[in-house]
Parts: structure tokens; C-alpha cells; sequence
């Protein structure tokens, strides 16, 4: 299982095109000579570009190894996680752009801070911080580990090669650069996966047969409907839980908000949320499929005993190189495909983090920087993190297993984060060390990252978990949901001990009217209840302009509009009204 010649070379030409990308933003246009170019694309991008960036963000190769090791080991269950696809992004289509987009802010976290206060910005911005490096040197490291393991190629040289190159195009072109790569990476990854797709299953006799077996040995999942939340994939587990997943990141992440924010205008924001979701099934589609065709293939064609891998991300890689090793090319652009999906997430991962870093720790303390200054800072600061992750990767490779882990709010859904996350990740180190944790579970010996990510090797024995133990069994895709559900209550309580924010201390153009307008049919005094006692949004009640306050400026008239923003869609408040009540006009 050797690369060959072509093989390196169609390797290496993703990397250089990556590069050429990098260097013609860089070359080109103003050159990145302003932090709105640099870290906005001078919010010039169309929706389809967008849109295929947001879906190369997180399209990374821990779910290219993944997701077919899922489908091949425990079957078609995990293709039910599509249905939460299309919540999970019309939500955000409607209520998240239209409030970030007007708000005209950079930073997810900015909004914290018109929202609430400084306090809960900074600690956003550190979460977002800490999470992101971690994540980034996993992403890097674990796809180079497995294909080290398979290929033999050569682990910290593709480590080293992919992490500066990526550094490289992300310090030089800007986000322009990045949205532009994810493109060109989106359709190597598809390439990729499909050709094996293809080559698979004409070896075993075509795609009817591939399914036709499947059904026979049961892989083909039924509608499982039993709404317990510990069972790990069920179709309230994928379609509920993976709603508030999706929202987590389509709806606040602020790798995927910065792309929203860099498009032209608020309608072209939208519409690359729409165009994510045809390309979401189409991917979901891609990676189930090449567990199906797997699955086949290892029928027909079983590998001996001292040949199978032993971890499941290796799973994707060995049947690859099996079944495309009499095809010169393929293999590399497969190779290409999984590196693909690293480098989309890692560059997305260091322009969002020099943004936050930029916008929310920076220029607060030094407001009279220079625009020169701020965009040469803004390069470092990708820079930075660029070789940050270098040294995340190294860390990675020590770490062993790792599992997906208002104010007061804020810090009591971290809190039961990392209870239940720390708490699986211990119950998980007994099993790793050959002592079968209370549930039965069996994970992999120390080093299998992506499997550990991608959740791959959690199988259910019989041995039912009690107490602790129990809740430490919470299915993966309930983690946004329960965290979420967590900070909202906290955050409920403590503002009913302490007193609710007064309505004229409130930016409106915070506040999404969601139950008025889900229910704008009810008869308006059922709509004044829901907006906490006040008037209803559509009630005549002489609109005043009230002081609204967008990056610390003062504006008596609304938000004002970007280039190319559509009119009628400013908010206004009547004068006295509580902060739900909000209306829709025309400036």
C-alpha cells in the first residue's frame, strides 16, 4: 500500500493550487491593505462561494474518516442526522443573519456585549479561543496519524507541509483567500469520495447490489423512534439533537457568521444558507454511501486477519488503497479529498480566531489604532495561530483519546460541558487501560483521534449503565441541546433573582420578535402577552426613533444599511415598549 508517483503529484498540486490561490489575493485588488478586506472579503462575496465555504468549514477529515466507518460498522442510522438539516439551517437563515447582519459587526461576540455586557463578550471570546486551538491541532494531526498508518507516508512531514502551506494562503490572501480555497478543496473532496464510490461498486456489482447486501446483513436502519436520550443514535437523537448541533455551528459559530457577514448583501447571506442545504444532504449522501460500498466490498474481498486495521479510522484509508491500488491517481486524490477537508477547517479555524482576537481583545483597548497597523497586526495574528497550531498537532499526538467535550449562564453550560465531557472521558481511560468501563463500552488504545471524534466506537453492550454513569452515557448529539438548554435556564434564574435588564438599557436591534411572528394569527392580546405584558408589534403607536448604539457609535435613525442592502429592513422601537416590541420599516 504505496503511493505512487502520480499519486504525490496530485498531492502535491492541491497544496501548490492552495498556495496560488493565497498569493493572487494577495497580489491582487486593494492587496489586503484594510482589516475589512482582510477579514470580511470587503464584504463583496456571493452566495454560492459562501455557501460552499460554509460547507467545507466543518466538512473536515475527521467526518471524511468517519462517517463511512460509522455506516460500515453499525449501519444507515446515522443518515437520519439530514433531517435536522433543514431546521438547523432555516433558522439561521431567518433569524441569525438578518440580526447579525444588521448590527454590521465582525465578531460574533460583539453582539454579546450589545446584548448583555463586556463581561460575557470576553468570556465568549476566551471560550471560542481555547476551544478553536484545541480543535485545530486535533483536525490537523489526526488524518496525517491514520494515513501515516496505512500509506506509510511520512506523518510530521504531512503535518508540518499541510499546516504551513495553509498558514501561508490564510496570512497572504485574507478571508477572500479562504472562501476561494474551501471552493476549490469542496470540489476535491467530492471528487474524491466519488470516485471511490464509483470504483467500489462496480467491483462488487454495481450499486443495487451493494444495497441489496446491505439489506440482508441488516445495515439497511429503519425509523428507530425511542426517544431515550442515552441511546447514541436514534431519530430523535439525529433530527432533534442535531438541530441544536447544527445551530451551534450554522447559527453562532463565528467561523460560519464572518462568511455570512462577507457577503454583499443581507438577501445573498440567506441565500448561502439555502444553497447549504442540497450540498449538506449531497456530502451526507457521498459519506454514507462509501460505508455501504465498504461494507460490500469487505464481503467479497475480506482482508486477512494480520491486514485489518485496528482502529475504524483506518478503515476508510485501507479499503481505498485496496480497491483504487491498480489505478494510479485515485489514491492520491483521495489523499487530496482528506486533506482537503483539514485544510478548509484549519484556514477557516485561523482567520475566525485572528477576527475575535482582533476585534474583541485588541481594539477595545486601542481604539486609535491605525488602519495600517491593525491590518498588520490582524496578519500576524493569523500568522500566529498558524504555527499555534503547529504546536497544537504536537500536543495531539501526546494526548491520547479525546472526546467531544449571559455570564452565569455562560459559565454554568461550560460547567456541565465539562462535567459530562470530562466525566465520559474518564469512564472512557478505564477501557483504554483494559478495565471495561460499567456501560460495557470498549474503546481504542491512546492515539485513535479521529475515532474518537467522529464517536465511531461507542457500541452499546448489554450491560446497562446506573447513576453517574448513566448521565456520563448521554448520546453525543444531545451535548449542544443539553449545554444550550443549561445556559438559558441559568440564565433565566439569575435575571429573575436579580432583576430584568430595563427595556430602555436594551439595544433593539438585539432582539428577534420569534413568537410574535410565528404567531402573528393569534388575536393581538395573546401576541401583547407573549411580548412580556407590552404592545404587539403591529399596533400603531406613532414609531419613535430611540438611540440605538452600533460599535459604540451613536445612531438616532436605526442601523444603517451596508452597500447593497435591501431597504425595509431596518428595526425601530416605540418609545416606552418592551424590548420584544419591535417594528419593521422602511428608512
Amino acid at each position: 500500500m504505496e503511493f505512487t508517483a502520480i499519486d504525490y503529484s496530485i498531492f502535491a498540486l492541491l497544496l501548490v493550487l492552495s498556495s496560488a490561490i493565497g498569493l493572487f489575493y494577495a497580489l491582487s485588488g486593494d492587496r489586503q491593505r484594510t482589516v475589512q478586506e482582510f477579514l470580511l472579503a470587503n464584504r463583496t462575496m456571493s452566495f454560492l462561494p459562501v455557501a460552499l465555504s460554509l460547507l467545507a468549514t466543518f466538512q473536515s477529515a475527521v467526518a471524511i474518516l468517519g462517517v463511512p466507518a460509522e455506516i460500515y460498522r453499525f449501519g444507515t442510522q446515522y443518515w437520519f442526522l439530514g433531517c435536522s438539516y433543514l431546521l438547523g439551517l432555516l433558522i439561521p437563515a431567518h433569524i441569525f443573519i438578518p440580526v447579525f447582519y444588521r448590527l454590521r459587526i465582525t465578531s460574533t461576540y460583539e453582539y454579546l456585549e450589545l446584548r448583555f455586557n463586556k463581561t460575557v463578550r470576553i468570556l465568549g471570546t476566551v471560550t471560542f479561543i481555547f476551544q478553536m486551538v484545541i480543535y485545530m491541532g486535533v483536525v490537523l494531526y489526526a488524518p496525517a496519524l491514520a494515513l501515516n498508518a496505512v500509506t506509510g507516508f511520512d506523518l510530521w512531514s504531512a503535518v508540518l507541509t499541510m499546516g504551513l502551506v495553509c498558514t501561508l494562503y490564510t496570512t497572504l490572501g485574507g478571508l477572500k483567500a479562504v472562501i476561494w480555497t474551501d471552493v476549490f478543496q469542496t470540489l476535491v473532496m467530492l471528487a474524491g469520495q466519488l470516485a471511490v464510490i464509483v470504483v467500489g461498486a462496480q467491483r462488487v456489482g454495481g450499486m443495487a447490489h451493494v444495497w441489496r447486501l446491505a439489506q440482508q446483513e441488516g445495515r439497511i436502519s429503519g425509523i428507530d423512534l425511542d426517544p431515550d436520550p442515552f441511546q447514541r443514535h436514534t431519530f430523535w437523537t439525529l433530527a432533534v439533537g442535531g438541530v441544536f448541533m447544527m445551530l451551534s455551528l450554522y447559527g453562532v459559530n463565528q467561523a460560519q457568521v464572518q462568511r455570512y457577514l462577507s457577503a454583499r448583501s443581507e438577501r445573498e447571506a440567506k441565500l448561502s444558507c439555502y444553497a447549504v442545504f442540497p450540498c449538506q444532504q449531497l456530502v451526507l449522501c457521498l459519506s454514507c454511501l462509501t460505508g455501504l460500498v465498504m461494507f460490500a466490498y469487505d464481503q467479497q474481498h475480506p482482508l486477512a486477519p494480520s491486514g485489518r486495521p485496528g482502529f475504524s479510522d483506518q478503515l476508510v484509508l485501507y479499503f481505498v488503497m485496496d480497491v483504487l491500488k491498480d489505478l494510479p491517481g485515485l489514491p492520491g486524490l483521495f489523499v487530496a479529498c482528506l486533506f482537503s477537508g483539514s485544510l478548509s477547517t484549519i484556514s477557516s479555524a485561523f482567520n475566525s480566531l485572528a477576527t475575535v482576537t482582533m476585534e474583541d481583545l485588541v481594539r477595545p483597548h486601542y481604539p486609535g489604532l491605525s488602519e495600517p497597523r491593525a491590518t498588520l497586526l490582524s496578519k500576524l495574528l493569523a500568522l500566529g495561530y498558524g504555527l499555534l497550531c503547529l504546536g497544537m498537532a504536537y500536543v495531539s499526538s501526546m494526548l491520547g483519546p479525546v472526546l467531544q467535550g449571559a455570564a452565569v449562564g455562560l459559565l454554568a453550560g461550560l460547567a456541565m460541558a465539562f462535567w459530562v465531557g470530562i466525566g465520559s472521558l474518564l469512564r472512557s481511560s478505564g477501557a483504554a487501560g483494559g478495565t471495561p468501563p460499567p456501560n460495557g463500552t470498549v474503546l481504542p488504545p491512546d492515539g485513535n483521534l479521529t475515532t474518537l471524534l467522529a464517536t465511531t466506537l461507542l457500541a452499546p453492550t448489554s450491560a446497562p449503565p446506573r447513576g453517574l454513569q448513566k448521565f456520563y452515557s448521554l448520546s453525543y448529539m444531545w451535548y449542544s441541546a443539553h449545554n444550550s438548554t443549561t445556559v438559558v435556564l441559568v440564565g433565566l434564574l439569575v435575571s429573575l433573582l436579580t432583576g430584568p435588564t430595563p427595556a430602555a438599557d436594551v439595544d433593539p436591534r438585539t432582539i428577534y420578535p420569534v413568537l410574535p411572528r410565528l404567531l402573528c394569527c393569534l388575536p393581538p392580546k395573546c401576541r401583547r402577552g407573549l411580548c412580556c405584558g407590552g404592545d404587539s408589534p403591529d399596533q400603531d403607536a406613532g414609531p419613535r426613533h430611540t438611540e440605538a448604539k452600533s460599535n459604540g457609535v451613536a445612531n438616532s435613525l436605526g442601523p444603517p444599511r451596508w452597500p447593497g442592502e435591501e431597504e425595509g429592513q431596518g428595526y425601530i422601537r416605540r418609545e416606552g415598549a418592551p424590548t420584544c416590541a419591535l417594528q419593521e420599516t422602511s428608512f
